[in-house]
């Protein structure tokens, strides 16, 4: 089922992707109450990663970004797969982004901007939450970026 932030979705002109498999032991998101949490989600795209490697070397922040927002897609697949719904989204009340850094890039907050900036452009001011984005050595699969969200639900 589809409904207003899908359509919003569907209007950026981005699909809403299939939730991306664990590649450990955990679940893309749990409800706990009226939240739920996703796990990290990679800028994981048809089952691969685009890129990989440290942002400020390998990869520019500005494709860093670009993939921060595939994150937040996929996140939000995770959000959906326990939701059900994305309509139910009351507001997005937290994201963490994790860089994975070269060891003199500290443009991490421009990076996760976006995460930040896509959902705020498919949920509007239901997307505005706090934030941390975290520069690290090394993510799963050489991953140049990580994101996790929490979200508040209308209770069913």
């Amino acid at each position: 089922m589809s409904g207003a932030v899908e359509a919003r979705i569907a209007e950026l002109g981005l699909t809403l992707p299939e939730v991306v498999p664990p590649i450990a032991s955990y679940q893309p998101a749990v409800q706990s109450g009226v939240y739920v949490y996703t796990s990290g989600q990679l800028p994981m795209v048809a089952g691969k990663l685009p890129v990989t490697g440290k942002v400020g070397a390998e990869v520019t922040p500005e494709e860093a970004k670009e993939l921060a927002a595939t994150c937040a897609l996929n996140a939000l697949a995770a959000v959906k797969s326990v939701a059900g719904d994305l309509d139910r989204v009351k507001r997005v009340v937290k994201v963490v982004g994790f860089v994975a850094s070269a060891a003199d890039f500290t443009g991490q907050p421009a990076v996760v901007n976006g995460a930040s900036e896509l959902l705020g452009e498919i949920l509007g001011e239901k997307g505005v939450h706090a934030r941390s984005a975290v520069g690290v050595a090394v993510l799963p699969l050489d991953a140049p970026v990580e994101v996790e969200v929490q979200v508040e639900l209308v209770e069913a």
